[in-house]
């Protein structure tokens, strides 16, 4: 039997706070443990299999091939949609594109928006009051034939395909009308086109030049790198005629 020093010798080990030691080899007791613990965990893990039979090996491996095959089959199909929709994206822009330069091209040729480009400045002087509507649409429909895409007279008035010319209310006044418009000599036609071409119309044999010198007026040609022709037509509703859709 202990005798009653030791016994309180073991009370007062067990009741009495840890040096820092002991606390340090606990700490380094409890770190082992728990990487003994994760190591044994490692091992019933890899040897999760160790057991299965072979067939059974042979049966997982093949479903995960068709799970794969299945997957990548998956994902092919997805790529071709993409890739669908992506085409028609392209070419519905496309399509988009192509309509508005279409509307673009409509709206200038029928005189409903403003234009800039090259082409020439064509001033017709007519002192004795001789050059008549015959003369301008003459050159018109030359100009025309050149390749002119807007037309525009005294800054006043934009010729288009139902443009139509008059002499002017008053035979001794140099002046014509043009879409309603009246304009007085000298008759500025500011032309956007091919500048060579449309200046050429003008001075073949026959043409402009001759036809208004002839009557007593006078023309010159200016090329330009740039003109405007900012003037509207006017706007005409259609009683007949209507679109094909």
């Amino acid at each position: 039997m202990l005798d009653q020093t030791a016994l309180q010798r073991v009370a007062r080990s067990v009741v009495a706070r840890p040096s820092r030691g002991q606390a340090v080899v606990g700490v380094l007791l409890a770190v082992l443990g728990f990487a003994a613990a994760v190591q044994v965990s490692e091992v019933d893990s890899d040897d999760a299999y160790s057991g299965t039979r072979r067939e059974d090996l042979v049966q997982l491996l093949q479903s995960l091939s068709v799970a794969q095959d299945r997957a990548a089959g998956r994902l092919a199909d997805l790529e071709e949609t993409r890739d669908a929709l992506q085409l028609s994206t392209q070419q519905r822009q496309a399509a988009l594109l192509e309509s508005q330069e279409r509307l673009d091209s409509l709206r200038l040729l029928s005189g409903q928006v403003a234009a800039v480009g090259p082409g020439v400045r064509i001033t017709i002087d007519d002192p004795d009051g001789t050059v008549g509507a015959a003369t301008l649409l003459n050159a018109v429909e030359e100009l025309r034939d050149s390749g002119a895409e807007a037309i525009e007279v005294n800054d006043a008035a934009r010729v288009v395909a139902q443009t139509w010319f008059g002499d002017g209310p008053d035979p001794a006044d140099a002046s014509l009308v043009v879409d309603s418009r009246t304009v007085s000599a000298p008759y500025v036609v500011e032309v956007i086109g091919d500048p060579a071409t449309l200046a050429e119309a003008t001075a073949f044999p026959g043409g402009l030049t001759d036809e208004a010198e002839a009557l007593g007026g006078t023309v010159s040609v200016v090329t330009s790198d740039e003109l405007r022709v900012e003037s509207l037509a006017p706007a005409r509703a259609t009683s007949f005629a209507e679109p094909v859709t």
